[in-house]
C-alpha cells in the first residue's frame, strides 16, 4: 500500500474507478450501484464516500481518465516530425477516436446527470480535462493545416466535438437494435468508428479549406 496520505488517496481513486470501468463492460449506468462498485475495492464500501459521494461522481472521474488518455494520443500526434495532408489528419484522428471507445459510450451518456450530481470540484477536474482535449485538437490543426485561420479551427472544433456525442450509439448497434431498424423499414449502412469519423473530419476540413 502506498506511504503518505497523497499517494494513498490517489491509489484508492484509481481502484474505484478502475471497478467502476470493469462493471460498466458488462452493465448499464443505471444498474450499477456504488455498494457493487465498493465489493470488487479492498477497502470497505463506506469508505468510498472518503473520496467520491455519489456513482455519477466515479463516472465522471472514469470519464476526465478518457479525456486525459486522449489528450496524450493528441499530443502524440501533434508532435510528430512529418507534415501530415488533410487524408492523413483525418485519418490519424479518426484513429485516436477508435481508440477511445469507452470515452464515446460515455459522451452518449446523460451528460448533466452526471454533472448535476457530482461536487463542483469534481466537476472543475472534469472540465479541465475536457478543456486539454480541445486545445489539444487546435495544437494538431495549428500544425498540419496551418492555412486553417483562428476562426476556421473554431468552425471545425464546434462541429467536431458535437459530432463525437453521436458516434457510439450509431456505431455500437446491437441485434436488437438492427432488427427494429429492419422491422421499421429504415435503410442504414452501418459503419465503423474510424469509417463514420474518417468521412466527417476529411469532408469538414476539405470544406474549411477549399
Amino acid at each position: 500500500m502506498p506511504k503518505g496520505s497523497a499517494e494513498l488517496t490517489r491509489a484508492r481513486k484509481e481502484e474505484i474507478i478502475a471497478a467502476c470501468r470493469e462493471l460498466y463492460e458488462t452493465r448499464s449506468f443505471k444498474d450499477i450501484t456504488l455498494k457493487e462498485i465498493g465489493q470488487l475495492t479492498s477497502f470497505t464500501r463506506t469508505s468510498i464516500y472518503n473520496y467520491f459521494e455519489t456513482k455519477e461522481e466515479i463516472f465522471l472521474a472514469l470519464f476526465q481518465r478518457e479525456y486525459e488518455l486522449f489528450v496524450e494520443d493528441l499530443d502524440a500526434l501533434c508532435n510528430r516530425e512529418e507534415k501530415l495532408s488533410i487524408d492523413e489528419l483525418a485519418s490519424e484522428l479518426s484513429h485516436a477516436l477508435d481508440r477511445r471507445p469507452l470515452m464515446l459510450k460515455l459522451l452518449s451518456m446523460n451528460l448533466y446527470d452526471m454533472e448535476d450530481n457530482s461536487r463542483m470540484e469534481r466537476l472543475v477536474e472534469f472540465k479541465i480535462a475536457y478543456g486539454e482535449s480541445k486545445e489539444a485538437l487546435d495544437r494538431c490543426l495549428q500544425k498540419y493545416c496551418p492555412d486553417l485561420n483562428e476562426a476556421g479551427r473554431q468552425t471545425f472544433l464546434y462541429a467536431f466535438l458535437p459530432f463525437v456525442y453521436g458516434l457510439y450509439p450509431y456505431t455500437v448497434v446491437t441485434e436488437k437494435q438492427k432488427q427494429a431498424m429492419k422491422e421499421a423499414e429504415i435503410s442504414y449502412v452501418y459503419m465503423s468508428t474510424y469509417e463514420m469519423a474518417e468521412t466527417f473530419i476529411r469532408t469538414l476540413l476539405q470544406g474549411l479549406l477549399s
